[in-house]
Formats: C-alpha cells, structure tokens, sequence
C-alpha cells in the first residue's frame, strides 16, 4: 500500500506533534545551513548589542529544511516572544492589523508562505515594516480620514517556498534573505540519530545511513520515514532498526536506494515513454499522471533537478540520460523527429 505523499516536505498533521518534540531550540543544535547559521549568529549578536530588534528576515527554499524552526531558534536567541501566522490565514487588512498591534517591542512575527497574501494586506505590512506605523483610513468617500498609528518596534520573518511570487516591494523591506538549501547526507545522519535519542529508537549506523540516503536532503522527510522504520522494526523485526530493517521498511514505502517514490517515477516514466523525453509542459504532466502542477512543482520537481534526473527549459521539462540510466532505459540521444506533412 502506497503512502501519500511519505516524501514530500510540506507539513501535515501528522508531522505536527514530531515537529514540537523533534525541533532543535538553538542555532548550535542546528544541524546543516552553516552560511545561513553564520550570518544569524552575527545579526543576533549585533541586534542585542545594540538594544534593537533584528531586521526583518526573509528565509526561501523548498519545504520541510527548517524556516519555522529557524524562526523559533531566531526567537529563542533573542529573548523574545514569536506570533505565528500564514499568508493565508491572513484574509483581511483589519486581520493584520490586529495582530501588529498586539505586539510588544522587539517581538517576532512569523508569516510562512508570505507569498501568498493578497495585495491589499501586503500594502499595510510597507509602512509598518519600514517605519513601524500602521496607516488606516476610517470611514469613506468625502468624510475619509487617514489615521497612523506607531507601533513597537518589531521584527517581521517571512518563510516561503516560491521565492519568485514574493512582490519586489515586500522583498525588497527584508534586511536579510536567506535561501535554505537541500542537506547532504552526512546533515541528515546528525538529524536522524538526534531523531533516534529522543524518540527512544534503538538504531544502527548503518541502518540511519540508509534512512538518510532516501530522505531528499530534507529534515522533515527524514523524520517521517525514521517513524516508518521504528514501526516496521517493532512489528516486524525484533525492534532494533539496522540496514536489513530498513531497507525492507523503505521499500514496502516504495522509496527507493535515491528517495524517489512512485511518483517521482512517474514523471519521469511519462516524460520519456508518452512525450519522447521531452520538452512536455508542466500541466501535461500533471494531466498525464492525475497530480497537481503545483504538487509537482512544489515537491517532486526541486528533488529530480538536484539530481540532474530533469531539465527546465524554455519549451518545457526534459528528462536526462541520468533518468533513463535510473530507470533502466535505453538512452538514445537522436530523439525521434515528428513526421512531417506532405501537400499532395
């Protein structure tokens, strides 16, 4: 039986009670992000030296590399209170503005997927970002005042996947961006075996190095599938999680030896056998294998360019001879002309 979406890095429910229990609450438990970790460290310390609130901070990447965590860890560090929020849940400008001005000095508001505020509430975040003041207009037509009114000075973290679908006017009032990166293998071991010790799992290198080989680079995908392997390895085996254990765990998941899973496969497996390999538009993807083009975007995409196993060009996606060598396909790279039409 296939489990949905076991390798996607967004956030589910499930992953809601692991996160609390599994989240590192300073920057040195961090594992992996050492530039960003690095830059941190100094803006904190300088921001404290001086009595003043951290300048907003703007954190990109794919899901599930640890942008709330860092902006618990920034919270922590500073000794300040964190208000959590998504662009979403944000429907109206009054939303917003109750929550800015209920704020004290110096606290940190956490907006994830802040490119997805619609236009009228991003417009109030300009001046309370640039000038800690909230512009309000009471009443209509004629009669219309404009009230300011100060707010404490306060700083703003913004989480996002889609880097390119923040506005440049909201991007450009973030004193630092930062982009997360996927984590190498030797990030996700330290992870797993933090992982391990807290959840009370008793564990082999060799069976980690296996459960880290699979996860995507992705701390969250990691965790879910340590928690899968626990399971198998108490059900199944006799509790302990070493490489047999989880090798049979994994691949009763369907992910296999590189982390891809039975969707993974299917984008590339529709992309060379029903479109030649390519170029194929996102959306017909998506049409083809009955998945979201978002999803695809969002969580299978990212994985299968770090691989080089596909290629984004300007007529569509491209699968690559490194595709065709995982699937055990031949690779011909003379792809097959369209016939042309003959007039009569």
């Amino acid at each position: 039986m296939k489990i949905t979406n076991i390798i996607s890095g967004k956030a589910s429910a499930e992953d809601m009670p692991l996160d609390a229990n599994l989240r590192p609450r300073s920057l040195q438990d961090f594992t992996g992000q050492t530039k960003v970790k690095e830059n941190l460290k100094i803006a904190i310390a300088a921001a404290q030296g001086r009595g003043e609130p951290l300048d907003h901070v703007l954190l990109y990447g794919p899901p599930g590399l640890g942008k709330t965590t860092l902006a618990y860890i920034i919270a922590a560090e500073m000794g300040v209170n964190i208000r959590i929020t998504s662009g979403p849940a944000i429907e109206r400008s009054g939303d917003l503005a109750a929550i800015l001005t209920n704020l004290n000095s110096q606290d940190i508001l956490f907006i994830d997927e802040i490119h997805r505020l619609n236009r009228p509430v991003e417009e109030i975040l300009y001046p309370a970002m640039e000038d800690f003041a909230l512009d309000l207009v009471i009443g209509k037509g004629p009669g219309a005042k404009s009230l300011r009114l100060n707010l404490p000075a306060f700083t703003l973290i913004g989480a996002t996947t889609r880097f390119a679908l923040v506005s440049p006017p909201l991007r450009d009032r973030f004193g630092a961006v930062y982009r997360l990166d996927f984590y190498d293998q030797e990030s996700i071991e330290t992870i797993l075996k933090r992982s391990a010790s807290i959840l009370g799992i008793e564990t082999e290198t060799k069976g980690l190095t296996e459960v880290a080989r699979r996860a995507r680079g992705t701390p969250r995908v990691a965790n879910r599938l340590l928690k899968r392997v626990r399971d198998y390895a108490q059900v199944v085996a006799n509790g302990v999680a070493n490489r047999e254990v989880s090798d049979e765990a994994l691949a009763m998941l369907e992910v296999d030896a590189t982390g891809l899973d039975e969707t993974d496969r299917k984008v590339l497996d529709t992309i060379i056998n029903k479109f030649n390999g390519g170029p194929v538009g996102l959306d017909t993807i998506a049409a083809a294998i009955s998945e979201e083009a978002d999803t695809i975007m969002d969580v299978y995409e990212p994985y299968l360019l770090q691989l080089g196993f596909l290629e984004r060009t300007p007529r569509g996606r491209v699968a690559t001879q490194l595709a065709y060598e995982h699937l055990g396909l031949p690779y011909n790279k003379e792809k097959e002309k369209p016939p042309q039409s003959t007039l009569w």
